[in-house]
């Protein structure tokens, strides 16, 4: 099989070796339509590619760490990214670059081009599975070109194709990747026209910005939208956009730039050329048989097919099919940055204000059926406020994201979350508390008899020591939820904490400078200012990605502190026993002592391991590093005040506000996956080894077992014999040894 085959030379013989985008550019040239000149590159590269290099043996391995259908969208995103990262760094053979040049520089030479999948199966009338896979546009030299050909091979292991893997057919052994190399037209205006609305079939849509079709893309610019009349093309609606800004060529790549005010004010398209679309749209549903979604561009007054693809309708999603959530997680950095205003500036704010607002109720004055009232309109505030945390703090989550894809790609490090040390050191909260915390627990490191005292379960009447630790529970939220009892429990932790040297996070803020120069000394001037943006945004976004929770815990307090209230009135009052019906009942039974809720006691019980103990479990590595220590499983969050110094925690997720334990312990495991989630952003920040996406962790795993847990790898093993405290090969606080 040819490596690249021109656009004139392919036909139906040939689809399953240049996919089904080359083969509609093909069929619509040779049917006189205006298709910028280009080629394939074969998927039999492709197969070349990944088999002299051993990548697909590499790909495997990545994809076997744990069933995929128990994988979160976090993991599917790590994973994609690690795939990415050996792309990235496993250069192409020579002979193979050298034969892709040679085809390359025949039929485009230095013009520059998009470069983009054509997978098979892409674009096919069952499924087109638009934008699952990455294109570049403004692409110059065969060098150039054949870089970019391995990121769109790499992008056949994207999360968003991961997360469709199913239909797509996705397996190592059998999947492989096409891709179209396109002269770029450098049109003025650029659009889409569906041949028929995915909605309303009795109609057409035809959509156009200013600039490049990038833009429209990606979601960085709005479209102008018509409406047109299918079986006439007469023109029903018209919806003008707030044109603002257009993409266009860069030196490299594209840019985004401000439209002059006249451009602003004038649409992409007249009436005559929205008719001439439609045509387009028209004559390739001649060509294909079928309606087609058509990518377009115009030059002057020359109209280019850029590609087209059958139109399908969504499939209806099953009940707890949340995959078109987990691809709107993917921001646009334009979007990030509007959706950081609206968080630091509005969101949080108002959060805030809303806690405080609650915290000042005087809940004791309160009539029972006043009480109740509070704890249901407390109840609706904290749900209010998890929606707006799964609709905004969630997807800015994807600025880190946006990040380390930009990071990976331009310093091609050996480990792809290399990034994660740039956005380290931030100003969140939880690293705050835990600084106040070592600071308490240096006092009792410190002074012999305070310790002393202390471990006896005598607390000083007063002195710094207990002025300190007035000051740290006023300002922080601790588990459990009494206060006595949960003031109790941080004295032991504080006992612990100064059994062992103080905890020191990994990087200060000259570590990070250093990094981030060195980053930014990567770009030319003129793309260095938005290197330093991105890098910026991504910092606050990681930064956010921990402070949310906490932001939003102080609301849930509220919500716990009437429901409190409620359970000590119900003990106090009625006779019921404290915890004899479920928390979510209390208003129920202050209204009407006698429902019949109150003889339904709560059960709950600790899961336990079945079967043979595992010797070996698998899961993401997410902060590297070696440690050795007893397990501590923590299957209820009031259980993190057990944690013993040197211990290996082991939960299904940290919680921000369980995070000041971590410096406490030798290691982390994870039940959920994720580089990203709090657990292994903490772990990262203290140095601890950290695996996350254990399956059945906490089920499989039992306080006391003895684990090793190499970050590394991702790789947690599990002894036969059980002890207590952790081996000290490298001194006290268990064998701990971080990268």
């Amino acid at each position: 099989m040819k490596l690249t085959i021109p656009f004139d030379r392919i036909d139906e013989s040939v689809r399953s070796a240049v996919g089904g985008k080359a083969l509609a550019l093909a069929r619509m040239a040779h049917g006189g339509m205006a298709v910028p000149p280009g080629l394939a590159v074969t998927t039999a590269a492709y197969g070349r590619y990944v088999r002299a290099t051993g990548l697909r043996e590499r790909i495997l391995l990545e994809l076997s760490r744990k069933p995929f259908e128990e994988m979160r969208w976090e993991e599917m995103w790590d994973a994609a990214l690690r795939i990415r990262n050996m792309f990235l760094t496993t250069p192409i053979p020579d002979e193979l670059a050298d034969a892709l040049r040679e085809g390359i520089d025949a039929v485009v030479g230095e013009q520059p081009v998009a470069v983009r999948s054509s997978a098979p199966g892409e674009d096919a009338a069952e499924a087109s599975f638009a934008g699952l896979h990455e294109s570049y546009v403004n692409v110059s030299g065969s060098e150039a070109i054949v870089e970019h050909v391995r990121l769109v091979w790499a992008s056949l292991w994207s999360d968003r194709a991961l997360l469709y893997r199913h239909e797509l057919g996705l397996d190592v052994q059998h999947s492989t990747m096409a891709v179209v190399v396109q002269e770029l037209v450098a049109g003025e205006r650029s659009g889409v026209v569906f041949g028929r609305s995915p909605t309303e079939p009795a109609q057409a849509i035809v959509e156009a910005v200013h600039g490049l079709n990038q833009g429209l893309v990606d979601g960085t610019v709005e479209p102008d939208r018509w409406v047109l009349e299918r079986a006439t093309g007469r023109l029903v609606s018209h919806r003008a956009a707030d044109r603002e800004q257009a993409v266009l060529p860069g030196e490299s790549g594209v840019r985004l730039a401000p439209l002059a005010p006249e451009v602003r004010r004038r649409p992409p398209l007249e009436d005559d050329e929205v008719a001439r679309v439609f045509a387009l749209a028209r004559a390739a549903e001649d060509r294909f048989g079928s309606p087609q979604d058509v990518e377009w561009t115009m030059r002057a007054d020359a109209l280019f097919a850029l590609q087209s693809r059958p139109i399908t309708s969504a499939a209806p999603a099953e009940g707890d099919d949340k995959r078109a959530w987990y691809l709107s997680l993917t921001r646009s950095f334009e979007n990030l940055k509007q959706l950081r205003r609206t968080i630091e500036d509005e969101l949080v704010p108002a959060m805030d204000a809303e806690a405080a607002r609650l915290a000042q109720a005087a809940l004791d004055a309160l009539t029972d059926a006043e009480l109740a009232d509070e704890i249901d309109s407390r109840d609706r505030i904290h749900q209010k406020w998890k929606q707006v945390y799964w609709d905004d703090f969630i997807p800015f989550a994807h600025g880190a994201r946006l990040f380390g894809q930009v990071y990976n790609d331009v310093v091609r490090p050996a480990d792809p979350f290399e990034f994660t040390r740039l956005l380290g050191a931030t100003r969140m909260t939880s690293l705050e508390r835990n600084r106040e915390l070592e600071a308490l627990a240096g006092q009792v490191r410190e002074s012999p008899a305070l310790a002393e005292r202390l471990g006896a379960g005598e607390e000083p009447e007063s002195g710094a020591f207990t002025q300190a630790l007035d000051r740290f529970l006023d300002r922080y939220s601790i588990l459990p939820q009494d206060g006595a009892t949960g003031r109790e429990a941080l004295v032991r932790l504080l006992v612990q904490m100064a059994s062992r040297p103080p905890a020191r996070e990994r990087l200060g803020a000259s570590d990070i400078e250093a990094l981030r120069k060195d980053f930014l000394a990567r770009f030319e001037q003129d793309e260095r200012r938005r290197a330093d943006e991105l890098l910026d945004l991504a910092r606050a976004s990681y930064e956010w990605r921990d402070n949310d929770n906490i932001h939003l815990r102080a609301i849930e307090d509220e919500w716990h502190r009437a429901r409190a209230e409620g359970q000590r009135r119900l003990v106090g009052h009625h006779g019921h026993q404290a915890g004899s019906a479920p928390p979510e009942a209390v208003a129920t039974l202050l209204r009407d002592p006698s429902h019949p809720v109150a003889h339904e006691a709560a059960m709950r019980q600790d899961a336990t391991p079945a079967g043979v103990q595992p010797r070996q479990l698998l899961g993401q590595p997410a902060g590297p590093g070696i440690a050795t220590g007893t397990a501590r499983v923590i299957r209820d969050p009031s259980q993190v005040f057990d944690v013993q110094a040197g211990e290996i925690l082991v939960c299904d997720a940290i919680d921000p506000n369980m995070t000041f334990v971590v410096p406490l312990s030798a290691g982390i495991v994870e039940r959920r996956g994720g580089m990203l989630i709090h657990g292994a952003i903490i772990a990262r920040e203290y140095g601890l080894p950290c695996v996350t996406g254990v399956p059945q962790a906490t089920e499989r795993i039992e306080t006391g077992m003895r684990l090793t847990v190499d970050g590394y790898l991702g790789i947690v093993t599990v002894r036969a014999t059980r002890g207590c405290g952790a081996e000290a090969r490298a001194g006290a606080g268990g064998d701990t040894t971080a990268g």
